[in-house]
């Protein structure tokens, strides 16, 4: 039986594979059907440069590998290789659509792998434990984060909503920072509070009331980041900040009346917003009427990329129209045809050119690692770090919820970027720090008790 060392290793493999036969067929296809320079590109040439790409990346990943296997030998041996996948189906995506952007990704990338051993490397002896201490300071912090794209000079809106910081030359979206942040609160909260809440509430036509004096600090906190958001119109984030809420309150306190009363609370916020924000209400006629003629050719919050989105899926069919097929933009024009086509909307790309197969092999992916990360709470010895690793994986599975449901109309369209893939310097790196913080929980969860 092979060690999680060589599993790790070898689940690597796949990843490097991916992104030379992506680079591969990108070069390929520029040569054969692109004008002027790309005409020169022989095969030979294509074939060296995918090999060079794929080996930067191998590298990349075997670094990560040793540091996980140096500093966490026990961890879940197949966390980081399913990240790698994602990444390098992200970053072969984001070249086939714009190079310069994914040359933008790729330094991203080395900077959340940095990030991502320095955040193990830290954590490696005193474990996720030691966040606990901090957990205003996180929370504060965290909250702090989503109010500055609404500080002028500074902040930046784009398509109504307020979600970058542009800081110099410099760009990222405060959001995905503070996704971690208020995750971490509400794991040691909810692990301090759990008893209280169920044993101490008051029953009220047979809901469990908790306790205002427990209760109420972790609904302020968590009331302020929903303000914040709501403040910056961050609509994606709001919904996977809440959906990760009621998950934690119902693993911590396992009453199934907490979400139920949320979800009810959810219809009647989400009523009133989508009738009282012109924002929120241009989202929703959007989703309602995608092809209305009147909403389709309004210039500002109308429905044409989601229109276009479900388009380019409907063109994908089965199997796709080929890698490297989808026509992005008509030639000579500068307007996309499909708005945003390296973020938002990355999704609809990858159905378009790989059809409805290649899109439920990605979600596959993405349902393994939440799968993962849901075993190494389910196997996590302590309180905080189960509600901690239970949080984190759930948010990866809301934001994949929100902005593919948003893309195939199952929800209002919102601006999340797609985990690991999406082009998106902050939420490459923060991914990767969360998945360093499921990683540290692995190992102290897996590890024999004897150690």
């Amino acid at each position: 039986m092979l060690s999680a060392r060589n599993r790790e290793l070898l689940g690597l493999l796949p990843s490097a594979v991916l992104v030379v036969a992506g680079f591969a067929a990108i070069f390929i296809q520029a040569r054969s059907s692109g004008p002027g320079a790309s005409s020169n590109l022989t095969l030979s040439h294509a074939s060296n440069a995918s090999l060079t790409y794929g080996a930067i990346f191998l590298a990349l990943c075997l670094a990560a590998h040793i540091v996980i296997r140096r500093a966490l030998p026990h961890a879940d041996p197949y966390l980081f290789p399913i990240a790698a996948v994602l990444a390098s189906v992200g970053i072969v995506m984001v070249y086939r659509i714009n190079p310069v952007l994914a040359r933008q990704q790729a330094q991203w990338m080395v900077l959340g792998l940095v990030l991502f051993a320095a955040t193990i490397l830290a954590l490696r002896r005193s474990g996720v434990g030691v966040l606990e201490r901090y957990r205003y300071t996180i929370a504060a912090v965290g909250i702090g984060m989503t109010v500055l794209p609404r500080l002028p000079g500074i902040g930046e809106q784009v398509n109504g909503a307020y979600l970058d910081v542009r800081v110099g030359g410099i760009s990222f979206q405060p959001a995905e920072l503070a996704k971690v942040a208020i995750v971490i609160f509400l794991a040691s909260y909810l692990r301090d509070n759990r008893q209280l809440l169920v044993t101490a509430g008051r029953r009220v036509l047979g809901l469990t009331i908790p306790p205002m004096k427990q209760f109420g600090p972790m609904l302020i906190v968590w009331g302020a980041a929903m303000a914040t958001l709501l403040l910056t119109r961050e609509l994606g984030t709001s919904i996977m900040f809440y959906g990760a809420f009621l998950a934690l309150l119902y693993v911590a306190t396992g009453r199934f009346s907490f979400p139920l009363l949320g979800l009810l609370l959810f219809a009647f916020g989400a009523w009133f917003l989508a009738n009282h924000v012109s924002h929120v209400h241009a989202r929703v006629l959007a989703w309602e009427h995608p092809f209305d003629p009147a909403l389709y050719n309004r210039p500002v919050g109308g429905s044409y990329q989601l229109a276009q989105a479900l388009f380019a899926q409907a063109d994908g069919g089965l199997l796709g129209t080929g890698f490297d097929q989808s026509l992005l933009r008509l030639p000579h024009e500068l307007q996309p045809i499909l708005p945003v086509p390296e973020s938002d909307t990355i999704y609809a790309v990858i159905t378009n050119e790989l059809g409805l197969v290649g899109a439920a092999g990605l979600l596959l992916v993405y349902l393994t690692f939440v799968a993962r990360g849901l075993k190494t709470a389910a196997l996590a010895r302590d309180s905080f770090s189960k509600l901690l690793a239970t949080g984190l994986a759930f948010v990866v599975a809301m934001q994949v919820f929100v902005i593919v449901g948003g893309v195939t109309r199952v929800i209002p369209l919102t601006g999340v970027t797609l985990p690991f893939v999406a082009y998106g310097g902050s939420s490459v790196v923060m991914n990767f720090v969360l998945l360093a913080l499921l990683l540290l929980v692995s190992d102290r969860a897996r590890r024999p008790y004897a150690q």
